[in-house]
């Protein structure tokens, strides 16, 4: 009784799940046939179990079928992609996962788990198009779509200024480039740059985010698809193919699937794509730029990123520090962003605050560049005639942020100091390098500031290592 209320709990479990599930025996007689699958396969229970696939789908052979191909091997077949016109004349895409099912050694049927992307692929079909539609205009044309070039980037940071001199040098260059760097700092204004600077800045850039998209929906954008092999599909360009003679950024490239990592490195090798379902190769003459947001040598390491791929990519390395490193860059960062807001707000904002400045040069901006430009126009929208922001023209959530922050630091600073003599220092330190930089270097009005005479200044900047 125990294992009949088993079978029949598993039976009701498969019928509730998701993905399409098909149980045969070793001869090929269907023996489960799930709802999932029914809706997948335009078929039902009743036309299925109890007979043989081939007789169900007549346009399938031993070859073609994933789970005669498990029982005929005796070894799984993985992730298999199939394009199949259903029966009720439904052009249908599946990723399959087909495992042979052995008892005491003896192999006595397969199982196949399918999971449903048509819906993925239809979308993928509207995203080429509306590509095909934006590339076609600016190749005749001959303008590329980019927004940002090298004045675009606002900073005096000794690292920052290294980034941009790295970005420069690979603007002359057609080899590739891997630009680092944490979620908001700007990787995409520096590809950008890279790109309207060089030999290709009159052709395509495209821009593509690797982990926006599921892998089944990338490989049909980046690579295209092809009437070839796969019954139903259309012929129609990937963006490799769109960018040609231009440049393509890789957003993102950490969160790319191990295969496609094999198909993007086999473009890198031999500059050729070839769509999916197709059998030809295309010439392609693309510039590739990849960002990361995560420690590649890190992902090779534990073999998540492939090493050959890493070093194809890394020909040119540029990594844009992290606001966290750029702190003396806060002040005319927010300069800048106030002249934006004030000109498409219709403001009068002259400046932030003294508090407000204190506040951000304690905050740890995990949100880099990109948080510190939201914070701005928060405030800038809150703003009615003042001139100067302040922390009441923040959000509560925003202030609250703020303080907790210099309270974390205050603290952590504290106790991270053998004595108070260190602790003191340490204050000491950043005041002067605040004012030092609030007057733009100049040391004469810095010691005004300060109260304190030029030359104790000048001992005490070089004291902190704030000059040389």
């Amino acid at each position: 009784m125990s294992e009949k209320l088993l079978i029949l709990a598993m039976q009701n479990i498969l019928q509730e799940l998701e993905e399409g599930i098909h149980i045969v025996n070793k001869d090929g007689i269907t023996l489960v046939y799930n709802k999932a699958m029914e809706r997948i396969e335009g078929l039902n229970e009743g036309q299925v179990v109890g007979k043989h696939l081939l007789d169900v789908f007549p346009g399938w052979t031993k070859e073609n079928s994933t789970l005669l191909s498990a029982i005929n091997s005796k070894k799984p077949v993985v992730k298999q992609k199939q394009n199949y016109i259903n029966l009720r004349g439904k052009l249908i895409t599946t990723t399959n996962i087909t495992f042979p099912i052995f008892f005491e050694d003896e192999i006595v049927g397969a199982v196949e788990i399918s999971k449903n992307f048509t819906n993925v692929s239809n979308m993928s079909e509207q995203i080429l198009k509306l590509q095909e539609k934006l590339i076609k205009p600016q190749a005749s044309e001959k303008k590329s779509v980019v927004h940002y070039n090298f004045d675009s980037l606002i900073g005096g940071n000794k690292k920052f200024l290294e980034a941009i001199k790295y970005a420069k040098r690979a603007a002359q260059s057609s080899s590739s480039v891997l630009i680092e760097g944490e979620t908001g700092t700007g990787k995409e204004l520096f590809a950008q740059s890279i790109h309207s600077a060089g030999i290709r800045k009159d052709k395509p850039f495209i821009a593509q985010n690797c982990a926006a998209l599921p892998e089944n929906l990338l490989e049909g954008i980046l690579f295209g698809t092809s009437k070839g092999s796969f019954t139903g599909a259309l012929d129609r360009a990937g963006l490799f193919e769109q960018a040609n003679g231009g440049t393509i950024l890789l957003d993102e490239i950490n969160s790319m699937s191990s295969t496609l990592q094999a198909k993007l490195l086999r473009v890198l090798q031999e500059s050729y794509v070839r769509r999916i379902g197709g059998n030809k190769d295309i010439y392609v003459d693309v510039r590739i730029i990849c960002t990361t947001n995560e420690n590649l040598e890190e992902l090779v390491s534990k073999k998540i990123f492939r090493k050959d791929l890493y070093y194809r990519l890394n020909v040119i390395n540029i990594r844009i520090p992290t606001l966290r490193e750029r702190l003396d860059d806060l002040h005319v960062l927010c300069d800048y962003f106030i002249r934006v807001f004030n000109q498409k707000l219709k403001k009068d904002v002259w400046m932030i605050s003294k508090e407000l400045e204190d506040l951000f040069q304690n905050y740890e901006w995990h949100g880099n560049v990109r948080e510190l430009q939201n914070i701005i126009e928060t405030a800038m929208n809150m703003v009615v005639d003042e001139h100067v922001i302040t922390k009441e023209h923040l959000p509560n959530k925003w202030d609250e942020m703020l303080h907790n922050s210099k309270l974390k630091s205050n603290e952590h600073d504290f106790y991270d100091h053998k004595d108070l003599n260190h602790y003191l220092e340490n204050i000491e330190s950043s005041l002067i390098r605040r004012m030092y930089l609030k007057n733009e270097k100049n040391i004469t009005k810095t010691a005004v500031e300060l109260n304190i005479s030029r030359q104790n200044l000048q001992y005490k900047l070089k004291k902190y290592e704030i000059i040389g």
